[in-house]
């Protein structure tokens, strides 16, 4: 794949980050010049051999996450781009992409800066017949994030990137013009690319057709096939939003961006990002917090979960030495705002689900019993005590695939 020629909506988004750019430049030579030599604070043995926890020394552009008031992208809460940020027709929810637009440039896009975006995506979209052969042909037992990881590296032979630093073609101040266009290739790619793993490993390899008339996450979520509602379209999006970036510091941002260092194309570089994406304590977490809610509600047999009975349960949990997944934080200090959200659309759109009632009678019941202990500093919900859920309400119930769904929404922050 070679871009032939540039439309208008990319050069009207390399002329807004140019100018961030531009922007930025002078604050961050001021900072380096006036604030190079000033301590972030100390460093222990402790914080070395925990892996750097709470070590001060990375730099993030677009969020930054706040102990209190969550993950923020450039500056705004995800409540106030969940608000700001263009949606479908009909729809409440602020598209992930134009949240991808907000990180890129720092501005909010207009509804027709939008829809020339997934006109470009979807002009991007199609897989190489070399890249769909190979996923064709992957056992049907192979997990769909070690078939993700393995498919985008079989498209790293398309990299603009790659392609150009090979042929000598590119000054260093131009390389963020090619990592951009291998940047919105992916994106445009990963939901086609994730969506034939899902139809092949759980329908028989039974394709749908991606509908170009869709938004991005629309689409992903018409080609899953589970269910064609609006809801379920709805709720995508708002996945994909909320889970689109989350600084730099965790491990599979971190990983793509120590990987991407080495001047490694974004195929590269987001391949090792989702290799670390499928650790048990990173992007399977979802999927965790969805079965201990499964087995939960087998255990009540039935009865009706009120507070009382979660309390005991929960104590008599930690008591038997296991943990109650989906319950704090490394680094929040409240209830993650990812969760409110979710459980603001569920109560909205999905109010008997057995499944939501219970997680709503868990955040009553959980955090005091967590408090109680002393030994931990954020007892409240995070994201993950909930996403999977509503994934699982509207018939999404593979819960091996859903840390795929986590890496397209991550593919546009990483």
């Amino acid at each position: 794949r070679h871009i032939a020629s540039q439309s208008a909506v990319v050069g009207t988004l390399k002329d807004k980050i140019q100018a961030l750019g531009t922007k930025k430049a002078p604050q961050v030579v001021s900072l380096r010049k006036e604030q190079g030599g000033k301590s972030l604070g100390d460093v222990t043995v402790g914080m070395c051999i925990g892996g750097m926890r709470g070590i001060k020394c990375m730099l993030s552009e677009t969020s930054y996450l706040d102990p209190m008031e969550g993950i923020r992208y450039r500056g705004r809460t995800l409540k106030e781009c969940n608000a700001l940020l263009p949606k479908a027709a009909k729809g409440k929810v602020g598209l992930p992409e134009a949240a991808m637009w907000l990180m890129l440039t720092d501005e909010i896009p207009s509804d027709s800066e939008v829809a020339a975006l997934n006109e470009e995506l979807h002009r991007r979209e199609t897989l190489p017949s070399y890249v769909v052969d190979l996923i064709d042909g992957l056992p049907k037992d192979m997990h769909p994030m070690t078939q993700l990881s393995m498919g985008l590296l079989a498209l790293q032979p398309t990299s603009e990137f790659a392609r150009a630093y090979r042929g000598g073609l590119m000054k260093k101040t131009d390389y963020w013009t090619y990592v951009l266009e291998d940047g919105l290739s992916l994106v445009a790619q990963i939901p086609i690319l994730s969506a034939r793993i899902f139809r092949n490993v759980f329908f028989d390899g039974k394709h749908i057709p991606s509908d170009q008339k869709l938004d991005w996450a629309g689409n992903y979520a018409h080609m899953l096939g589970v269910n064609d509602t609006d809801a379920f379209k709805e709720v995508t999006r708002l996945y994909l939003m909320i889970h689109a970036d989350h600084e730099g510091g965790n491990v599979s941002a971190h990983t793509t961006h120590l990987v991407g260092s080495a001047l490694s194309d974004p195929y590269y570089s987001f391949s090792a990002g989702v290799n670390g994406l499928a650790g048990p304590l990173h992007g399977l977490a979802n999927q965790e917090c969805l079965r201990w809610l499964k087995a939960t509600r087998e255990t009540l047999g039935g009865k009706e979960p009120t507070v009382e009975i979660l309390t005991q349960f929960a104590k008599d949990t930690l008591a038997s030495g296991k943990v109650i997944p989906g319950f704090g934080h490394g680094a929040l200090r409240a209830t993650d705002p990812r969760y409110t959200i979710q459980m603001e659309f569920a109560k909205e759109n999905m109010p008997d689900d057995p499944l939501l009632k219970l997680a709503s009678v868990c955040y009553e019941a959980i955090p005091p019993v967590l408090q109680a202990t002393g030994k931990v500093s954020n007892p409240w919900p995070n994201v993950d005590a909930l996403s999977g859920t509503c994934m699982q309400h509207y018939g999404l119930t593979q819960e091996d695939y859903y840390t795929v769904v986590f890496a397209v929404s991550r593919s546009m922050g990483c």
